[in-house]
């Protein structure tokens, strides 16, 4: 297929779709949250707010409980100790995702969802879930972060740890 010109495009592109999810596109806050401890693991905590939605204190600590608990597993999984943890109060409902670190250069990836401020809701995500583009945009600063700052980074394993902690995004995600 000739790419200068898509005039005739395949049947499975959704052109109102697309167009309709262009025109409601927005930018979502992304907050960091620090550095916390959580089933054996550092976890480095995110926000991310829909417009008119906040992230609560409350939503922290239930969404630092799954993490616990899926990162409790983490050796069977072959963890490094290292995740990140999102908490989005999304337009649609709440999301959490914990993304860690596993051998041979691997991440693993658990998606939680729930109803709009009810945290203690929060289940596993259907099958095949993954993030969001505000939640990608997240998840691909830290992957650059886990690599710069970890991976390619200099001096011991705690110098290198903490500079993985600051390494955060902030502001507007697009």
């Amino acid at each position: 297929m000739d790419m200068t010109e898509l005039a005739d495009l395949p049947s499975a592109v959704d052109t109102e779709r697309l167009l309709a999810l262009a025109d409601g596109h927005h930018p979502r806050t992304a907050r960091a949250l620090g550095v916390h401890e959580a089933g054996g693991h550092l976890v480095k905590v995110y926000a991310v707010e829909a417009p008119g939605r906040k992230v609560t204190g409350r939503d922290e600590e239930a969404a630092l409980r799954l993490a616990g608990a899926h990162l409790g597993l983490g050796l069977a999984r072959g963890s490094a100790g290292l995740a990140v943890l999102i908490v989005h109060a999304g337009g649609d409902g709440d999301y959490v995702l914990v993304q860690s670190w596993i051998e041979g250069y691997m991440s693993d990836l658990a998606v939680f969802v729930g109803p709009a401020g009810e945290p203690d809701q929060l289940r596993p995500g259907r099958a095949g879930l993954a993030p969001c583009v505000w939640e990608a945009a997240v998840l691909t600063h830290e992957r650059d972060a886990y690599v710069r700052c970890v991976l390619d980074g200099g001096g011991s394993l705690p110098e290198r740890l903490t500079a993985w902690g600051k390494d955060v995004i902030e502001g507007d995600l697009r």
